[in-house]
């Protein structure tokens, strides 16, 4: 049976390190209507909608003709799209961040595939890891490291260097998790019900939560490097990838 698969942006407009950064102009489009229409463009998906609390980020959405949700405010992007998705018709949910603008096709056709091979519905969640190779990238806390085990599956999410690389003599690698998640419709309304536990509050890594109530997070590796916009001098890097 074919499933219905959507991708939800979800878009605040106050962001602590880089307030309004999704308004911020990329060539001759906002960051946020440039993901949203590169969403859309990639083809994979039967309904793309922005979820924002922002009235500003709507209209945007809106005037260019694209579809947008409003919604309350939330801690996290997962509880505002378990919000937006509440009565939507769907199977699969995937979740763009609104301040990834390149983000590719071959990602999003792995995270969906995760599911096509699940025949036992065992996987709440399918996201997007990298290997990292400057010592800089891997100490530095606004990655987020993952580790998993030898299947895939997410073993622990991390600010912090993990593993701790004690045994000198041995290489191994680490990871940078990318947020971009594929999510079973009824595991992301249960997570968005499930208070948050300590470790979650600890790291600020809301996808912490899948794993202290017990899910299963399956994660592809993937060699896209995207610009995520975090900072201006992050804006600065999109814009001169959009200018070669």
């Amino acid at each position: 049976m074919k499933m219905k698969i959507i991708a939800v942006i979800p878009a605040r407009y106050e962001a602590s390190r880089f307030p309004a950064k999704l308004m911020q102009m990329l060539g001759e489009k906002t960051v946020i209507t440039t993901t949203y229409q590169n969403v859309v463009e990639t083809g994979l998906f039967d309904e793309v909608f922005v979820a924002t609390d922002s009235e500003i980020i709507f209209d945007e959405i809106v005037k260019n003709g694209g579809k947008a949700v409003m919604t309350g405010q939330h801690e996290t992007g997962s509880d505002r799209i378990a919000e937006a998705v509440q009565n939507i018709d769907c199977d699969i949910v995937i979740n763009v961040q609104g301040d990834e603008p390149f983000l590719k096709l071959e990602p999003l056709q792995q995270l969906i595939e995760v599911f096509h091979n699940d025949e036992n519905q065992e996987i709440s969640l399918a996201s997007l890891k990298i290997k990292l190779h400057e010592k800089e990238e891997i100490e530095n806390p606004n990655n987020v490291k993952v580790i998993t085990d030898n299947n895939g599956f997410a073993l622990y999410f991390s600010r912090s260097v993990i593993p701790f690389h004690r045994e000198t003599s041995y290489n191994v690698d680490y990871f940078k998790h990318i947020g971009v998640y594929a999510f079973r419709k009824h595991a992301l309304i249960q997570f968005s019900k499930l208070e948050m536990k300590p470790l979650e509050i600890s790291e600020k890594i809301e996808c912490i939560r899948y794993l202290e109530y017990g899910m299963k997070i399956k994660l592809i590796e993937t060699h896209f490097v995207g610009v995520g916009i975090d900072t201006p001098e992050d804006l600065e890097k999109a814009r001169n990838l959009l200018s070669n």
